[in-house]
């Protein structure tokens, strides 16, 4: 293996001019603002989320703020973000920093980790993002930028314990640049290392890259399956959601047949939406969002 010296800062030197401008790492930016941030962008398009992020933090700019904040009034300024139990943790996070962090945002990771719903990507991107720590944060994009350049893969594979130590151990020195390399390392992987189609001929570090030397082999296994969402219990509970959103109160079972034919499989998206807690049932059967 080819000696890493030098790649984060090169690294670092690339995002300071590439990187997009996202408003989550503008100046200013405070903990709080980061870790809503984290916790929407999970498996949903920055461009999507970055509306909504604003929107929120300009309705609920602390802890204590949405804390306060009714679960019927979250799913619904959650919108079509998806994955809506999200919202309902993001609000247990915040009742949770308000009660035992006097509403803020800890810098400790394991205090982190301790939170509603924050695991150990979250809590160091925060520790990392919002309180400038110079932590080693590992994501898919991530783990697919270090299993390239320096393990010459062409993906990451399952994830592993070492993620963070692979990630720590190309991390500049100074403090400064470090905290930067994570997010650079992150927009690397979400911009030039992508998954199907590398954008190699623009990488700032194309030239030491393992996986390119070697002449950029095919991963091993089965082909990656594409996730879809056409026809999926996801589609439904998006759908269910839509109606209660949109209704000024609880509404009769009615108003849901009609946004699917499938009824075993409406009734069963039902039945996880309220297992979830993001649906309650009226005591004369009708349904409404949480109070």
């Amino acid at each position: 293996m080819e000696s890493t010296a030098g790649l984060g800062d090169a690294l670092v030197d690339w995002y300071d001019t590439a990187a997009r401008d996202l408003p989550w790492r503008r100046p200013g930016v405070d903990p709080w603002a980061v870790l809503v941030s984290e916790v929407m962008l999970q498996q949903t398009p920055v461009a999507r989320v970055a509306p909504v992020w604003t929107e929120w933090m300009a309705r609920w700019p602390a802890p204590a703020d949405l804390a306060a904040a009714s679960p019927a009034e979250v799913i619904r300024a959650w919108g079509k973000l998806g994955y809506p139990r999200r919202a309902l943790r993001l609000r247990e996070t915040a009742v949770a920093l308000t009660e035992r962090h006097a509403g803020a945002v800890p810098a400790d990771v394991a205090a982190l980790e301790a939170l509603p719903g924050v695991g150990t990507y979250t809590a160091r991107a925060v520790a990392c993002f919002g309180h400038g720590q110079p932590q080693p944060v590992v994501d898919t994009n991530v783990r697919r930028v270090v299993a390239r350049l320096v393990h010459g893969r062409a993906e990451a594979g399952t994830a592993r314990a070492s993620d963070l130590t692979d990630v720590a151990a190309l991390a500049p020195t100074d403090r400064d640049r470090a905290c930067r390399f994570s997010v650079a390392a992150m927009e690397l992987g979400a911009l030039v290392c992508v998954a199907r189609t590398p954008r190699c001929a623009v990488c700032p570090v194309r030239d030491r890259c393992a996986w390119r030397l070697a002449g950029c082999p095919s991963a091993d296994g089965p082909p990656r399956r594409v996730q879809r969402f056409a026809g999926t219990d996801r589609q439904v509970r998006g759908r269910l959601l839509d109606v209660l959103r949109a209704a000024d109160g609880p509404v009769p079972a009615g108003a849901l047949d009609a946004v699917w034919d499938d009824a075993v499989q409406r009734s069963r998206c039902l039945d996880s939406l309220l297992a979830d807690g993001l649906v309650e049932q009226t005591g004369d059967g009708r349904f409404t969002l949480p109070a």
